[in-house]
């Protein structure tokens, strides 16, 4: 693959519920091994494009390709290329962290050859290795999103995607993930498509960011540029300030700090109830 092609291309991506139009026509430009922040307001759609470029939701040829490949036309192999955490939890509590790793490279159509060494790397890539065999009801909120974290990474992603990694986590389980994202990333070159409420996170950890607000980009750049292109009358020198100008003045949702299995659960399934 040219290292010239995007990781990912959108052009034009639509998806509509009914009469609502959740995805009204958006473009994305995703250079390889960059990290690319959709950021915007609950509701703004970005949970239903994420679910578009992961064939999680149909949608018509020629608005989506994962490094060359449109969905649409070669779903199988656009999957393999792919990570993804969801907002939804995706850990079994009645299982060993090994084994919801080891599910996922099942799962994936990781080779049976070399499926325990893809367990171990995972779950070592993301510090679990120590408590690989305990059972993830006793992890902690930062310990089950670094476990999920494994889970996509088992199949040795190209594009990895991260719908709000750590919602209603405290500030150290925060930076503890990202801490090991950028390790994965240091080693393989992988692509992060990431949304996150979390305005400090985008600004440290984005190289562009996109602002989504009612199904459409309002505004892209760097988050540098972002903030340079606030009006005088914005009176803005924060992303947070871009964020809430180019979102119609949409508030920030708060997330509780969660501090173990059932935390997490329960505050990523009220967030997604409100999506």
């Amino acid at each position: 693959m040219n290292a010239s092609t995007p990781a990912l291309e959108v052009t034009g991506l639509v998806y509509a519920y009914k009469q609502n139009r959740a995805v009204d026509g958006i473009d994305l430009h995703v250079p390889q091994g960059s990290v690319y922040g959709l950021l915007g307001p609950n509701g703004a759609g970005k949970t239903t494009a994420i679910r578009a470029i992961t064939t999680l939701l149909p949608i018509p040829p020629g608005m989506v390709r994962v490094f060359g490949r449109d969905p649409a036309r070669d779903q199988m192999g656009v999957r393999r290329s792919l990570g993804y955490v969801p907002q939804q939890l995706s850990a079994d509590a009645g299982l060993t962290g090994r084994e919801n790793v080891a599910n996922f490279a099942r799962l994936f159509d990781v080779p049976r050859a070399v499926r325990a060494e893809k367990v171990e790397r995972a779950l070592d890539a993301v510090g679990l290795l120590e408590v690989a065999d305990r059972m993830a009801k006793a992890y902690s909120g930062g310990m089950v999103r670094r476990l999920e974290l494994a889970q996509a990474l088992v199949s040795s992603p190209r594009l990895l995607i991260l719908d709000e990694p750590t919602i209603g986590l405290d500030p150290i389980a925060r930076d503890s993930v990202w801490r090991h994202i950028g390790d994965v990333r240091a080693a393989t070159g992988m692509t992060v498509l990431v949304t996150t409420h979390y305005m400090d996170e985008a600004e440290e950890y984005c190289d562009q960011i996109a602002l989504m607000h009612k199904g459409r980009i309002r505004a892209a750049g760097t988050p540098q540029q972002l903030i340079a292109s606030l009006p005088p009358e914005a009176s803005g020198t924060s992303l947070e300030d871009a964020f809430r100008y180019y979102s119609g003045g949409a508030g920030l949702e708060e997330s509780e700090e969660g501090g173990d299995f059932r935390d997490v659960r329960s505050t990523r399934a009220t967030a997604s109830r409100v999506r």
